[in-house]
């Protein structure tokens, strides 16, 4: 079975353009192969209730956070998310467990007649066999993330209760647009007809764009940072601790969230604030502050949820996390200042179509670089890759793969150092255990 299901995947990976893999030869402009094969399975979209989770930074925390919490009600939940770190089946995941590799066999095969007929990408197959998948098994719910933008990604078919955009920033300007608001309008495309949308940050360049699209739609809208602000409190290698304020007036004292790093701040109000909509619906089920908590302590048990600010070693700490934009990477490097550590080791890669200009640009001078290139055809070459950070003062070696990088920091760190590794998702997959 195990080889029949790699043998699949490799089918997979090698018949279908992949678009993490190799870029933008594969972006789709429309949704119409996705319809097409939605429409061939009977369109299972439309047999689970589901949300549909879409912006630039902490879509992935933010739909594992509110999957914690709906199983923490006792509902059988799913999520889809994109990409995957070690294994393809981390992206279709029903209460925390991987899709069946048999389902995985079984799906490809009967598709693949229609795969060879219209050659779909990697991701409209990936999207409709999730949707195959939480009908056949009957999920409660399913959070579904967005690939890319949202207009137009393959996720966009759902009718979902509920529409979440985290946040906009600036990532695949290539393919969304340069400016904020062109960003927004694509990440827009998922406010559906009479259906609430939260959106995590209001932000002045955008939010006409949302409070329009929402108008068009008839649709509520609520933003999260005008009705919460978080505080922390404490972190542990386990918990974050947060005071969490509604409106002004405390709520939850010292409220335990077993996801790290303070950007999830950002994610935990927006996580909130798609509850109180959630609850505002006609839904048999409401949840409680009970289960609220009890599905934020357990994020990534109860969900799997791996690859940000995850910690992967103590006597040196070594922390991998996979953001691999500009305001991501902000928000780790402003992180790291809460960290006590002698010396910094930056174990760093990314990928040769996007310019690391501005990231370089960021990241501190004073610590010691480890340059990889990441094992996807994307990724950019090591050596590459340190003649554009010497531009920005920034030393260090490079290596030919990510693996032999981690290993040269984990000899030259001392106990009391901290390594961080980052710049790209394919990065951290490659040192997560």
């Amino acid at each position: 079975m195990e080889n029949k299901y790699q043998d699949t995947v490799n089918y997979l990976f090698s018949q279908l353009p992949m678009f993490q893999r190799t870029g933008a030869m594969v972006h789709k402009i429309d949704l119409q192969k996705t319809i097409e094969l939605c429409d061939f399975l009977g369109n299972p979209q439309n047999k689970f209730k589901s949300i549909h989770v879409g912006g630039t930074n902490g879509k992935g925390s933010v739909s594992h956070m509110l999957a914690s919490i709906f199983q923490a009600a006792g509902l059988k939940v799913g999520v889809f998310t994109s990409p995957h770190y070690k294994d393809f089946r981390e992206r279709i995941k029903i209460n925390g467990q991987l899709i069946d590799e048999q389902y995985v066999i079984d799906f490809t095969e009967k598709t693949k007649k229609w795969q060879e007929d219209l050659k779909p990408s990697f991701f409209e197959l990936t999207s409709a066999m999730a949707f195959d998948y939480f009908a056949e098994q009957k999920v409660d719910i399913a959070f579904i993330e967005v690939g890319m933008g949202g207009r137009l990604d393959s996720t966009n078919i759902i009718q979902p209760l509920l529409s979440v955009i985290t946040n906009i920033s600036y990532d695949h300007t290539e393919y969304l647009g340069d400016t904020l608001p062109k960003i927004a309008f694509e990440k827009a495309g998922i406010i559906k007809q009479n259906t609430p949308v939260v959106i995590g940050e209001w932000q002045s360049e955008t939010a006409a764009v949302f409070d329009n699209k929402a108008k068009e739609c008839n649709s509520s809208i609520h933003y999260a940072s005008k009705t919460y602000d978080i505080m922390t409190i404490y972190s542990s290698l386990e918990f974050t601790h947060y005071d969490v304020y509604k409106k002004g007036k405390c709520i939850f004292f010292n409220l335990g969230v077993n996801v790290l790093g303070n950007y999830q701040m950002k994610n935990l109000a927006t996580t909130l604030q798609a509850i109180d909509c959630y609850n505002s619906l006609d839904e048999p089920l409401k949840i409680s502050d009970d289960i609220l908590k009890n599905g934020l302590k357990t994020v990534k048990s109860a969900t799997r949820f791996i690859g940000r600010w995850q910690l992967l070693g103590k006597d040196p700490l070594i922390i991998a996390d996979s953001a691999h934009n500009l305001s991501g990477v902000s928000l780790v490097l402003d992180q790291i200042k809460n960290i006590h550590y002698e010396q910094l080791h930056i174990v760093f890669g990314t990928v040769k179509d996007k310019d690391p200009s501005a990231i370089l640009d960021l990241l501190p001078q004073r610590a010691m670089y480890y340059f990889a290139k990441a094992n996807i055809p994307r990724g950019l070459d090591a050596k590459e890759l340190k003649e554009k950070a010497s531009q920005f003062k920034l030393e260090g070696a490079a290596f030919d793969s990510v693996n032999s990088a981690f290993e040269q920091s984990k000899s030259i760190a001392k106990p009391t150092d901290l390594i961080l590794v980052f710049g790209s998702i394919f990065v951290v997959a490659e040192v997560l255990p």
